[in-house]
């Protein structure tokens, strides 16, 4: 049982630094963080998902510019429902290899000695460092278990889920140029994430519910991290 709490508690962190940090404080510039807070977020991702932040960042708003589009790097109506669903991982480490994309559109992310030593050319060592943690913490088959699903989470959730479901099936709220579509109530497990034709409506917009019944997890962190003045949203 413990095992048990502990992944869902761990991968919930991941997804809330996925989409508060990397989604709306780094691709769209909408949070600021305490550099205290913002460093743990950073530190967390890199032992969790091994992800650069420049090369998601890039990614991202690529799919922004072609969303939906011949040029979107992972678009179910380009590669199909399926290959994103299952294969979204693979298109995001293909789209991370052009690097004149990655310089093109990750401008404005971290390049501090920690981002150029460690994060982003040792990305490798950060999971196997989480790996060490769970085997000490769980012993070696719990251990490789719990791993095995911090490792997948993401790739799953938000590479397969968020990028292909997202943007195949579901209810809008707008009309927007592309096809995003809103997923209630699985949304909570990706921090509120499948709200996406809200996003889209509003992309420079931290929040991203918008009727009554709809719940944005990733939003409710962002309050408390504001009261305890660790966050704030900027031009307001």
């Amino acid at each position: 049982m413990i095992e048990l709490i502990a992944t869902l508690v761990m991968t919930h962190i991941t997804i809330i630094c996925v989409t508060l940090y990397l989604h709306r404080g780094q691709a769209h510039k909408a949070i600021e963080f305490h550099p205290v807070l913002e460093h743990f977020m950073r530190f967390w991702l890199w032992i969790t998902t091994g992800m650069v932040t420049k090369q998601w960042v890039a990614i991202h708003r690529k799919h922004h510019r072609f969303s939906d589009e011949q040029g979107d790097p992972h678009t179910p109506h380009v590669y199909g429902i399926w290959r994103v669903l299952f294969g979204g991982a693979l298109l995001y480490h293909t789209a991370s290899k052009d690097t004149a994309m990655i310089e093109q559109y990750g401008v404005g992310t971290p390049d501090d000695w920690m981002e150029k030593n460690v994060y982003s050319i040792h990305s490798r060592l950060g999971i196997t460092l989480m790996l060490c943690i769970n085997i000490m913490l769980f012993g070696y088959i719990a251990g490789f278990v719990v791993w095995g699903i911090q490792m997948l989470w993401i790739p799953f959730w938000a590479a397969g889920v968020v990028n292909g479901l997202a943007h195949w099936w579901g209810y809008r709220n707008g009309n927007t140029r592309d096809r995003s579509r809103n997923l209630v109530p699985i949304d909570i497990i990706v921090g509120g994430e499948l709200l996406h034709n809200n996003h889209h409506l509003d992309p420079a917009n931290p929040k991203l519910s918008r009727r009554w019944f709809e719940f944005d997890a990733g939003w409710m962190w962002l309050t408390i991290f504001r009261f305890l003045k660790l966050a704030k949203i900027k031009n307001s």
